[in-house]
């Protein structure tokens, strides 16, 4: 007990002689705690209360980041976008993506939300093609993958989605599947190496409208989604919780969430209650959405909860999380949160165990000596020869502080075998380079970064063949060259 605080005790005695009360203290991490017969004093209460309330927003602050963050997509969908429930919308090129987070540049994106308490059951329709996507609930778990990964195997389909609680109907001609939560993400993303044609020839097969016994409602076609700026990032400060707080009213209360829900009451959030913080609520809330992103950043950027994917590199995987957010004696929290603090969306083909199907993502946020990549200097990547990957490959720069595409005048922050002008060495490798400004003869290669500015990769492979999967491919780390 000595090793883990200091005790000292006081005696105090009344004038007539009589026992009072033992005084005793505590030196702990949050500094002194004074007991009076045992008990805690009340200045000691209010400290353990606050520090309670403390850990308990941390810890809500991670577990609410994948719930929050498509949260503030659907806002932006409704309110800067101005969608209707359930409509589709297109993000085809830089401006148009730059409010997702760590988004590809290559692949165009087709995506909608849908109000199930608003709409009723509603229908995703996609045409045959190449292109993959999911259904996602409120938390991000995923309820059906959609297109060559999903039920339809490519050949199109018409997805029912029913909301919770609603009695499952059999419907022929169509794939039925059922939400826990009250919002739904679903989306696609196009993968035919020929980007104009694939826009112009499946982007029209695909449509949302409502289902009923009776009929079907008005059919929605997509749109672009236009050139507005918008982020889908977290927001800080007070208006986390506010946020986190629109999600615990409006979705039904999951049972593994119920011991979260609990302690979420005492920081002034609960079901069918306004959300009225006292000063000393919204003081232990500021100062926890603060700690909480730095442990947030800590989780992602320098994730404990797997080794490196190729060994004695810096690569990870991105993507650590189960579609389901499962594991085989807990539900995965640090995992979502590693994964959802800086991306979103996930399906069951972003973790491809088949050769030549799907995708995976390998992240790397420090070159090789184990420094943060920073935009201020100029780095060199060497991609060997072959890349396994059946469709293509690519890598991206993301901002750190914004988890976005990094945002300079070269417009692109993007690289990928499908670039036409990428330059090979001579063995059919390819040298990418990362800096503010291009080496001399190198500026096709050249992905430019803003100094000041630290920055991460995501590498992709589409379609990863054997080779990734049993590792006689591997990639190198960063290397400075100035």
């Amino acid at each position: 007990m000595k090793s883990l605080f200091a005790l000292s005790m006081v005696v105090t005695f009344t004038a007539g002689s009589q026992l009072a009360f033992a005084q005793e203290t505590l030196e702990t991490r949050i500094g002194t705690l004074t007991f009076e017969s045992g008990y805690p004093s009340q200045s000691s209460v209010n400290k353990l209360y606050d520090e309670m309330d403390f850990q308990r927003a941390t810890q809500a602050y991670l577990w609410g980041i994948p719930a929050v963050g498509l949260a503030e997509w659907h806002k932006a969908h409704s309110n800067v976008f101005k969608a209707r429930n359930g409509e589709m919308l297109s993000y085809l090129d830089f401006q148009e993506k730059l409010g997702i987070l760590t988004p590809n540049y290559t692949t165009p994106y087709i995506a909608t939300f849908i109000d199930l308490k608003e709409s009723g059951p509603m229908v995703v329709e996609i045409p045959p093609g190449l292109m993959a996507g999911m259904i996602l609930d409120t938390w991000q778990r995923v309820i059906a993958d959609l297109g060559v990964v999903g039920p339809d195997q490519g050949k199109g389909g018409k997805y029912l989605i029913l909301p919770p609680g609603h009695e499952m109907v059999k419907a022929d001609g169509y794939i039925v599947v059922q939400s826990p939560s009250r919002s739904v993400l679903a989306g696609v993303r196009l993968l035919d190496a020929d980007k104009d044609k694939a826009i112009r020839e499946l982007i029209p097969g695909i449509k949302t409208y409502k289902w009923s016994p009776q009929g079907l409602g008005e059919v929605m076609p997509v749109r672009h989604a236009g050139d507005k700026k918008w982020s889908q990032m977290p927001p800080r400060g007070m208006a986390y919780w506010q946020a986190l707080n629109d999600i615990v009213q409006a979705e039904p209360a999951m049972e593994r969430d119920r011991l979260i829900m609990a302690q979420l009451r005492f920081l002034g959030i609960e079901k069918d209650k306004p959300f009225t913080p006292d000063a000393r609520q919204k003081k232990i809330l500021e100062d926890a959405v603060v700690v909480g992103e730095a442990m947030a950043k800590a989780n992602t950027s320098d994730k404990r909860v797997e080794p490196p994917f190729w060994p004695g590199t810096q690569w990870k995987h991105a993507l650590v999380v189960s579609p389901d957010q499962r594991a085989a004696n807990y539900d995965q929290l640090d995992e979502r949160a590693a994964w959802f603090y800086e991306a979103v969306v996930i399906s069951k083909a972003m973790l491809t165990q088949t050769p030549g199907v799907g995708q995976r993502y390998i992240a790397s946020y420090k070159d090789k000596s184990g420094a943060w990549l920073n935009g201020g200097n100029t780095y060199r990547l060497h991609v060997p020869a072959n890349p396994p990957a059946k469709q293509f490959w690519s890598v991206t720069a993301y901002d750190e502080n914004s988890r976005q595409m990094v945002v300079t005048k070269q417009g692109r922050p993007d690289l990928s075998s499908r670039k036409e002008d990428l330059v090979k060495n001579s063995d059919g490798s390819v040298d990418v380079y990362f800096g503010p400004e291009a080496p001399e003869g190198k500026e096709a290669n050249w992905i430019q970064t803003v100094p000041g500015k630290g920055w991460f990769t995501y590498f992709r492979f589409y379609g990863p063949t054997e080779p990734f999967f049993d590792k006689s491919w591997s990639l190198t780390d960063f290397e400075k060259i100035k």
